[in-house]
């Protein structure tokens, strides 16, 4: 048994940041071994936007690797503690979304859950926060409040920057972590994966276990995955993300736009391809990075999708990219006669999905007009039959004036 949890343990280290602690899960995973039992692995999501993208999907399979151990995936979906905002990585307070918000985000998020998860009954368990978090009397949350001091609220980072700076925190946001910890105790996680960003409010979670008289969670951290400039966090609001309800062919290219450097984590943090492998993958003495980047593209359209669709994804980049052809099949988008801006264009033809992203897009060179590259989101175009419009590498509309 000590060689099986060992292997185990290896397993569920690789991309991990911090394991709070390792000893501690070898011996979880060997205790649940001999009572047979599942370990209950917690993650939270907060369901403060409709879509998923692949940085979500970097801890979701960490839990995926539980669940195929044979643990249970214990799935938070935070439809209460969204309404509070989590003001990890804030340097202003988060507004409040609306309940009819919440409720409309955490279906798609259920539904994109399961492109990455075993979404069988005896795998997963998928829990909205509000089941206990909505009937907290005063005298509940006052307890709660007890059982952590300002000094060590203060020791977060976003917390202690905005305090030195002067600027305002509302004791609201004091209430996130305490909230999240007490998930974990609602829940009795075994486990609790997050990003990075979480490692505060997960180890919060531990002290208030302790505190009820249960097990501490483990806590297993997961790196933030850079979004496709480079530089920061994947995120929609950014524009550099890839959702995982993409086309493929739009997933591919996106995959495809990423720098070299970047590679190493991608196939680290989104593929089962062994770690030996990878350093040969993204060394360039012994694979071209072209070729190591179509692999990373095939693997990732593959896990959403199918190997079919990475393969057809695959050769359109490289009939419209590479070769510079225009793609034999491009939606047709009726428009008037009259003159509109650019990024208006954009959002009429369902190339992106608004106009802020429109305007970034546009901005960073990623628009052009029968060829001709648009850099001025404002820039007036007259729609005209046939008139092809592009959007990054892989996205077209023709145009039919009406």
């Amino acid at each position: 048994m000590t060689e099986n949890i060992n292997k185990q343990v290896e397993q569920l280290k690789r991309g991990t940041v911090e394991i709070f602690n390792e000893n501690e899960l070898a011996e979880r995973l060997a205790e649940a071994a001999k009572e047979k039992r599942q370990l209950r692995v917690k993650l939270g999501m907060d369901p403060t936007a409709p879509d998923i993208h692949l940085g979500h999907t970097v801890v979701m399979r960490k839990m995926r690797q539980f669940q195929d151990m044979g643990h249970k995936a214990v799935l938070i979906i935070g439809d209460y503690t969204a309404r509070i905002g989590d003001p990890t990585g804030q340097n202003t307070t988060r507004p409040m979304l609306s309940p009819e918000q919440i409720e409309k985000n955490a279906k798609t998020y259920i539904q994109q859950a399961g492109k990455v998860l075993d979404t069988s009954k005896d795998k997963l368990e998928v829990r909205p926060n509000s089941e206990w978090l909505a009937d907290l009397r005063l005298a509940d949350i006052i307890k709660l409040t007890s059982s952590i001091t300002v000094a060590r609220m203060l020791e977060r980072d976003t917390f202690e920057i905005r305090y030195k700076a002067g600027d305002a925190i509302s004791m609201h946001e004091f209430l996130y972590p305490l909230m999240q910890g007490y998930d974990s105790v609602m829940v009795k996680a075994d486990v609790e994966l997050g990003g990075t960003d979480q490692t505060f409010n997960n180890l919060v979670g531990r002290d208030l276990q302790r505190i009820n008289g249960q097990k501490p969670q483990i806590v297993i951290t997961m790196p933030i995955l850079v979004g496709l400039d480079g530089k920061e966090k994947m995120s929609k609001s950014k524009g550099n993300y890839i959702g995982v309800t993409d086309e493929p062919k739009d997933m591919f290219g996106k995959i495809m736009s990423i720098s070299d450097d970047m590679m190493e984590n991608y196939f680290t943090l989104l593929s089962d391809i062994p770690s030996e492998k990878v350093k040969e993958l993204v060394n360039s003495q012994k694979t071209h990075p072209k070729q190591a980047k179509v692999l990373l593209g095939k693997t990732i359209v593959a896990q959403f999708y199918n190997q079919t669709a990475a393969e057809g994804a695959a050769a359109e980049f490289e009939k419209v990219f590479a070769q510079k052809q225009m793609p034999e099949d491009m939606p047709e988008v009726k428009i008037s006669a009259q003159p509109v801006a650019a990024a208006k264009l954009l959002v009429h033809c369902n190339l992106v999905t608004s106009g802020g992203e429109a305007k970034r897009l546009i901005s960073g060179g990623g628009m052009s007009i029968d060829g001709e590259k648009i850099t001025d989101p404002n820039k007036s175009i007259t729609p005209m039959n046939g008139m092809v419009v592009r959007a990054g590498k892989l996205k077209f509309a023709k145009l039919s004036v009406i």
